[in-house]
């Protein structure tokens, strides 16, 4: 199946915004009109579709009219289930599509969810995280997850609140160290260590020394753009539509798809895109030069943060 053949008729936040306006709206409006200015309603969290990365192959699982609805613990405790009963009556069918396979571990994603465990299940007991350390411990996949998606009702909330410190991204201290970090990994795994391993003839190294390389470069974008990494899966696709991308994505994808052993037209692709990520740091401010080998670049990175318990941990922490 090529790739222009599966999009999506209906992806699935389109597919439950209008299912929510045709038929969530009106039976919660019905019973609770006096509590809707305390719900937060719409898609968030696991799945491709929260992510708008769903096409026809998303629909061999959990694709279907379905919608989140976010109470606070005093007012789950209050109308929780009767919320619940409502969201239960609700059509299985929407435009001509049905429940599919409805998998055990898609159980709780959708329906009736208090603020508080939705945020806990990806952050931890800390909503939102408070220090840098707690910032730096919460793996970065999970906050693509606890922030992606859509709000259809959205007035302030706790759920609202809480997603609004969290859009505001990380720290500045946290963002360097994470910075730091992943260009150490990409000067480590593509400009040392994927030509020593090709020069030994050792294809599955060089091949891992590379895939680090690209992954750490994808992460340094993201953070660039103050936008979190999602899981792997979606990595690729989340950075096609980060604004700030400067042609390395043109040159990871050449990467990628050439012959790993090719040893002088890999280098030379690592080094254009070492070459132009440092002429971000300097156009960007976290840097005052234009030397291509990252690992000084890290340093130079890691030298400005300004909490001490941050920028004596480990380099490679982040």
């Amino acid at each position: 199946m090529e790739a222009k053949e599966l999009c999506l008729e209906i992806p699935g936040v389109e597919l439950a915004s209008g299912f929510y306006r045709d038929f969530g709206r009106p039976a919660l409006l019905s019973r609770f009109e006096p509590y809707m200015d305390r719900m937060t309603i719409g898609l968030v969290g696991e799945g491709s579709e929260c992510f708008g990365f769903d096409d026809r192959l998303s629909m061999d699982h959990d694709y279907g009219p379905s919608f989140c609805i976010w109470l606070s613990r005093d007012l789950y405790e209050e109308i929780g289930p009767a919320v619940a009963q409502v969201y239960d009556s609700l059509p299985r069918d929407y435009k001509n599509v049905s429940f599919r396979l409805r998998r055990e571990q898609a159980e709780g994603r959708r329906g009736v969810i208090p603020t508080l465990p939705f945020y806990q299940k990806f952050l931890g007991n800390k909503v939102p995280p408070e220090s840098a350390l707690e910032w730096l411990a919460i793996p970065e996949s999970y906050l693509a997850v606890a922030t992606n998606g859509v709000l259809f009702h959205s007035p302030d909330t706790e759920f609202v609140r809480i997603r609004k410190q969290l859009l505001d991204f990380y720290p500045e201290d946290v963002c360097k160290k994470k910075l730091a970090a992943n260009l150490v990994k990409m000067a480590h795994a593509g400009q040392v260590n994927y030509e020593r391993m090709a020069k030994r003839e050792d294809p599955v190294a060089a091949r891992l020394a590379l895939d680090q390389f690209i992954e750490a470069a994808i992460r340094v974008l993201y953070l660039l753009n103050k936008r979190y990494c999602p899981y792997y899966k979606w990595m690729w696709r989340g950075l096609e539509r980060l604004p700030g991308q400067y042609g390395i994505p043109a040159l990871l994808r050449s990467l990628a798809a050439g012959q790993v052993m090719n040893r002088e037209e890999t280098l030379a692709l690592v080094d254009a895109v070492c070459r132009q990520m440092a002429g971000i740091l300097l156009v960007r401010g976290y840097t005052v030069s234009q030397e291509s080998f990252l690992e000084r670049q890290a340093y130079w990175v890691a030298e400005t943060i300004a909490d001490p318990r941050l920028r004596n941990l480990p380099i490679l922490m982040g």
